[in-house]
């Protein structure tokens, strides 16, 4: 019950936010406003119904350490980014064609806040980490990476092959970064890093969705398994490559801390012979 009740106030957050910076229809300063918005009231939402339903303060998201787990975080989803494209370029998939748009850059900070955000707090903070009560990590990882996938498969352009990478390459690391942290701050901090160099800075489609321009016009061709095709880099091999090689980076860290839980096995009946009294 508690994970229907915490879903349903922040969806209804992020669905409210959804409809309103859609609306904006990418006007700058709304964008951003709305965008931002949006973010902190997912944020007060989750916390504030958390409280209700597990009666305990919701550390993961503590005021205390969060502008330090954010920045890390960012700054893992931006090289971790500039890396997939880098590797692009030098395959022919990626160029630069010229100066994009400091206001689309800026449109964009708005629009993926708020997708960081509200992902985060629904598929980490709530879905993953109820899940691995009974699953333990692992499994609430490949679960949770799952359902992330399939929630990408309705995207233009998107495909199976598509939503599998998004998977890996976000879902299951995103879910890595939660569990070696245990805190919702730095995977938002790399939701929001990959996002914003995908769009904001090196022009890219993200997930499929055209947006406007970020500060490069970026151009994408060649094979899909190269560029990712009409979806984005994030349909791309590189993408997925390095997906595979940071979420066993953070599950290697999360086992080392002690935090990865294991599935709770359900108890079993005692033999009634070894009860009796004699």
């Amino acid at each position: 019950m508690r994970l229907l009740k915490q879903l349903g106030a922040v969806a209804a957050v992020a669905l409210a936010g959804s409809v309103c910076v859609g609306a904006a229809s990418w006007n700058v300063p709304l964008t951003l406003i709305l965008g931002v918005a949006t973010a902190v009231l997912a944020l007060l939402a989750y916390a504030w119904v958390v409280r209700r339903t597990e009666h305990r303060a919701p550390v993961e998201v503590a005021v205390k350490g969060a502008a330090p787990a954010l920045g890390r975080g960012t700054l893992i989803g931006v090289a971790m980014f500039a890396t997939v494209i880098a590797s692009i370029a030098l395959l022919g998939g990626y160029r630069v064609a010229g100066w994009g748009s400091a206001a689309g850059a800026v449109a964009l900070f708005g629009f993926m806040a708020a997708a960081a955000v509200t992902e985060e707090l629904i598929f980490r903070g709530i879905l993953f980490r109820i899940v691995e009560e009974r699953l333990g990590t692992w499994g609430a990882l490949v679960l949770t990476a799952a359902l992330f996938g399939l929630a990408h498969l309705p995207n233009p352009n998107a495909t199976l092959w598509s939503a599998l990478a998004v998977a890996v390459e976000a879902g299951a690391l995103l879910a890595a970064v939660y569990a070696a942290t245990r805190n919702l701050w730095m995977p938002i901090g790399v939701h929001f890093g990959w996002n914003f160099a995908a769009g904001g800075v090196f022009g890219t489609d993200v997930s499929g969705k055209s947006a406007p321009e970020g500060l490069l016009d970026g151009v994408m061709s060649g094979s899909a398994a190269v560029s990712g095709g009409g979806f984005g880099p994030e349909g791309s091999l590189s993408a997925l490559l390095g997906g595979v090689v940071l979420t066993a980076g953070f599950m290697w860290l999360a086992r080392r801390r002690g935090q990865v839980v294991p599935r709770r096995r359900r108890a079993t009946p005692a033999d009634p012979a070894t009860t009796l009294v004699p």
